[in-house]
């Protein structure tokens, strides 16, 4: 997990039921920490797996035009190998 330094923090306001309130607040005692510092690290932490998960689509993409690249390459030279079998 990275963490983000707050060179210049700014205000977000968010809604949350009061049943997670509650569980971020049972949390951040347990943990010793303030609930906007819980909060923080799960929106860095769900930030990274997104991004994780763009990066993860983008080669995929890649990689699969880079297969279907390969297999046109190679049916270019199919005639050529079939010459040399004879």
């Amino acid at each position: 997990m990275s963490t983000a330094i707050l060179s210049h923090p700014v205000r977000l306001n968010v809604s949350i039921s009061r049943e997670m309130k509650d569980r971020l607040s049972m949390i951040s005692e347990t943990r010793q920490k303030k609930i906007s510092a819980l909060v923080r690290e799960s929106i860095d932490e769900k930030i990274n797996k997104i991004e994780e998960e763009l990066i993860a689509d983008q080669m995929k993409a890649a990689y699969q035009a880079l297969a279907e690249e390969n297999l046109r390459t190679s049916d270019d030279f199919k005639f050529v190998d079939a010459e040399n079998l004879r």
